[in-house]
């Protein structure tokens, strides 16, 4: 007899985005909330919903779901926006997370949690600093009165926090913690060469597939085209031993980028030059209407794997366990929260330092927008599944790591949520200071 599990847990993934998109326009509140509780619900009440043990399979969902989940948060970057922005988006997403992790890791000179060493720490603050672009995007798209540049802070950040994060966990905090010791010099290289290696293969991909994407002109092409790429770009890095992450990112934003070029220069008097005649800039790689449509579906399968991922969360959670631990997930939310927003209150008033006046401070508000932003979500319960078992202190981590995504979600949501509907009723005006 066939099994018939693959076509029933679609079925389950896909009705449940229907109804959490139903409920959320109905209740008027972040689809993530419904999403997040229906898939624990259908996992522990009708399990016949979910005929695949996805803990079993988890190896094979990561390959399957990452690329889709940052292919599309990395679409939606404009080459301008980035330019623009570079240097805030560079201060949230690396310096930020290394400082952050540091002020954390800290901890362990008061013995927060007890039996840790100093490369524990420093791996489980990884882990929980990497925030979560789908569930940001799903608060923040409810609501009105944000503005763009805020937005693009926001999504910049969420991709290069997750890269810093993941090459801060696997190259520094997880052989420090298994091992007990590390070359803090030799740790501090091969952090250089995973990020110098990562971006090189990215540009050259980036700009093989911003080539290849000038051979046919169709949305549903070019569509498949950023998701072989996202795949490509993430499995041959992770093949190279590299960050898979940070090389799918920068290979799309590239690709993006030329391809912002190319539609910019069509908008005003095309100029001739060597760089632009190399790429073929008279050729169209797509159109401003066919990548809307990229956009969406980007989205759409972006969305969906971030589904998969939450039933691999809702199988994961034990309130008995989490209730056990409930003293250091607790420790870890509010230190979380409080290093985020000392890293963002830094960037609020960066701008009124000379040296620094590329990065606008952002006002009181963009510091509190920044703040609850930092939702944690997919990336952080896969890199805590990455944890060996044979590591003593893992029940803990996979607790504490659960404990905050379910808060950081719930808690900072539904603080954005209350402030956009009840306290911000103005028009979307800039979010940086004049």
């Amino acid at each position: 007899m066939h099994s018939f599990a693959p076509e029933i847990i679609l079925i389950t993934i896909l009705s449940l985005v229907i109804l959490s998109d139903a409920l959320a326009n109905r209740l008027k509140v972040p689809s993530v909330f419904i999403l997040l509780i229906g898939s624990y619900l259908i996992y522990t009440y009708f399990r016949a919903a979910v005929p695949i043990d996805l803990a079993a399979n988890f190896s094979t969902i990561i390959l399957f779901c990452i690329p889709l989940i940052f292919m599309g948060d990395a679409l939606h970057l404009h080459f301008s926006d980035i330019k623009k922005h570079a240097w805030s988006i560079f201060y949230l997403a690396v310096v930020a997370v290394a400082l952050s992790i540091t002020v954390g890791a800290s901890l362990s000179y008061f013995n927060v949690y007890e039996g840790l060493s100093l490369g524990a720490y420093v791996a489980l603050f990884a882990i929980n600093m990497a925030t979560d672009a789908v569930s940001v995007q799903s608060v923040l798209s409810r609501f009105k009165g944000i503005n763009h540049d805020i937005k693009v802070l926001i999504e910049g950040e969420s991709l290069g926090n997750d890269a810093t994060a993941v090459i801060a966990f696997f190259f520094i905090g997880l052989p420090w913690m298994m091992s007990g010791h590390i070359d803090a010099g030799h740790a501090a290289m091969d952090a250089i060469r995973v990020f110098a290696v990562s971006t090189v293969v990215g540009l050259a991909l980036g700009f093989g597939f911003y080539m290849l994407m000038k051979l046919f002109s169709n949305k549903r092409g070019e569509l498949f085209a950023f998701i072989v790429e996202a795949y490509v770009a993430y499995v041959l890095a992770e093949e190279m031993h590299v960050s898979g992450i940070l090389t799918l990112i920068v290979a799309i934003v590239a690709t993006k980028a030329w391809i912002d070029s190319d539609l910019d220069q069509s908008t005003v008097k095309k100029t001739k030059s060597f760089m632009r005649s190399l790429r073929l800039g008279g050729i169209e790689s797509t159109t401003y209407e066919r990548l809307e449509y990229i956009y969406e579906m980007a989205k759409e399968f972006g969305y969906i794997a971030a589904v998969m991922i939450f039933f691999v969360l809702a199988e994961m959670v034990d309130f008995h366990l989490l209730w056990e631990y409930k003293t250091e997930i607790l420790i870890m939310f509010v230190a979380t929260t409080l290093i985020r927003a000392v890293s963002m209150a830094k960037f609020m008033y960066f701008g009124n330092v000379k040296a620094l006046t590329s990065i606008k401070p952002v006002g009181v508000e963009g510091w509190f927008i920044l703040t609850f932003s930092g939702m944690k979500g997919a990336l952080s319960i896969i890199l805590v599944h990455m944890i060996p078992d044979s590591f003593s202190h893992k029940e803990m981590f996979e607790a504490v790591t659960i404990g905050v995504v379910v808060l950081s979600i719930f808690v900072y949501g539904t603080t954005l949520w209350t402030y956009f509907t009840f306290f911000k009723k103005e028009e979307e005006k800039s979010i940086f200071k004049k």
